[in-house]
């Protein structure tokens, strides 16, 4: 009861801060957020927005499998965002851009354009509805199960008290929802951290002395290069998984681009990147203290990492406390993506698809039509079911942002124009030609790709739509950027 009291005290918080930011709300502050807000307090909600409940969920499980190799990645990640703040923003800030695929129409012409929003719009509702399904099953076993409530009414309920509180604000109540979704994410992980040090008998000193000196607490892999967790595939795989999954997409740079100008949103984004590891290195460090308080407990580890945390806190051994911690910690980061992923489906829908940014009318029945179909690829997830769903997000990455990556790419760093009707074939050609190069090394060589496999993709993409393109005059492509 006490769970279900914190939730209906959480949602009460959550609407009523929508309320008061969103008053005089407009397409445009739907949108853009009339291009106003400050950047720290962008920054701090990207976090919970980059997290999603996945993360808080599945990170900490990773150290059972791969140790603390994925701060790697989170190395990578920090080169990734400083290439997003001063090569992607500078474009998008100098064309003054509401939906970032419009650079693509700037570029090359609408085919391009209307393929580049198409790959984001499906990458991010099977990306976006793949958290939000484990969320929605932690939320079934640790609330709705007590009272005999389907899992469809435990999406449904929490999609409604989302379209609630995005419908008529946007981004601009956004921007305020995920600073308070942020706060109580990293509240909830710095809670748990201590009680699961306290069970142990350690303070904050002896807890990180006895998480570096775990075996687990292994970072660098630089031997094995077959495996997925070599150094060079994991630093260079977390910068291009940055660029596409934010510098790429429309859901991460709108909220950058409700910054007032250029200078502000580079601050956002440098020190938003800088943050991302040292709080990953929590969420590892929680793990590594979970599977010594599994031992100490004489529990049996989970067979699946995204159970660890998960299984000590919803069978009560950490007491009532750090349930609720727990709940209100994977409801915040599970609510501040799924929320930021609506409105931007919603956003590039409305202007790359449809081409119609001032009607609100048409705007309020995508966001409605978005809600339906996110409920439903949701309870696809479930029907289909899943390993490790964070191994599985990547994997998707590294499928659907590959034809963005090399679209993006090709316009930067050349002069050609691709023949317009080639473009969405070739955009489809590439992951279907990358999955089965993967079946086939994997069969016959023995090596598995992973997350490179985007960096693979964006490479034929890029291959493919030079062998179809002519070279532009430079007048011609400065007409048409400028």
């Amino acid at each position: 009861m006490l769970v279900l009291i914190s939730i209906i005290l959480y949602f009460s918080v959550l609407l009523l801060l929508s309320r008061l930011v969103g008053k005089r709300g407009s397409n445009a502050a739907f949108f853009s957020g009339n291009r106003q807000s400050p950047w720290p307090l962008v920054a701090f909600g990207m976090i919970g927005a980059s997290i999603s409940g996945l993360t808080f969920i599945g990170v900490p499980g990773w150290v059972m499998d791969i140790d603390m190799t994925y701060l790697q990645m989170c190395m990578g990640f920090i080169v990734g965002y400083l290439i997003v703040a001063f090569v992607l923003l500078p474009l998008y800030y100098r064309l003054r851009l509401t939906s970032i695929y419009t650079y693509l129409n700037h570029r090359f012409g609408k085919v391009s354009y209307q393929t580049g929003s198409s790959f984001f719009i499906v990458s991010k509702i099977l990306g976006a509805a793949a958290k939000f399904y484990v969320v929605c099953r932690i939320l079934q076993y640790c609330l709705a199960d007590t009272f005999a409530v389907p899992y469809a009414v435990v999406v449904l309920v929490a999609l409604v008290l989302i379209w609630l509180y995005t419908r008529k604000n946007g981004i601009r109540a956004l921007v305020w929802t995920d600073f308070m979704q942020t706060f109580c994410l990293l509240l909830a992980l710095v809670l748990i951290l201590m009680k699961a040090a306290n069970m142990l008998g350690m303070d904050v000193s002896e807890a990180m002395t006895a998480v570096w000196n775990d075996s687990h607490s292994r970072i660098f892999e630089f031997n094995d290069f077959a495996s997925k967790q070599n150094f060079w595939k994991q630093f260079f795989s977390g910068i291009f998984v940055v660029i596409v999954m934010t510098g790429l997409d429309q859901d991460m740079m709108q909220k950058n681009l409700t910054c007032k100008d250029l200078r502000s949103a580079q601050k956002d984004m440098c020190s938003y990147g800088v943050l991302f590891l040292p709080v990953n290195f929590l969420f590892l460090a929680l793990g590594i203290l979970l599977m010594m308080l599994y031992q100490q407990q004489g529990m049996a580890l989970p067979e699946k990492g995204d159970d660890l945390l998960s299984v000590i806190v919803l069978n009560g051994t950490m007491g009532t406390a750090c349930l609720i911690f727990f709940t209100i910690g994977i409801i915040s980061s599970a609510f501040s993506s799924a929320d930021s992923a609506m409105t931007a489906l919603t956003t590039s829908f409305c202007i790359d698809i449809l081409g119609k940014e001032e009607d609100e009318h048409t705007r309020k029945r995508v966001h409605f039509g978005m809600f339906v179909v996110f409920f439903f690829v949701t309870l696809a997830f479930d029907a289909i079911g899943s390993g490790s769903v964070m191994d599985l997000i990547y994997t998707l990455v590294s499928y659907t942002y590959g034809p963005l990556l090399g679209l993006f790419a090709f316009g930067l760093f050349t002069q050609r124009k691709s023949i317009e009707r080639a473009v969405p074939y070739i955009a489809i050609a590439s992951p279907a030609i990358c999955y089965v190069i993967d079946l086939v090394v994997r069969q016959y060589a023995g090596y598995k790709f992973g997350y490179e496999m985007l960096m693979f993709n964006g490479l034929l993409t890029f291959i493919g739509l030079f062998l179809v393109s002519n070279r532009m005059a430079h007048s011609c492509q400065a007409k048409r950027v400028k």
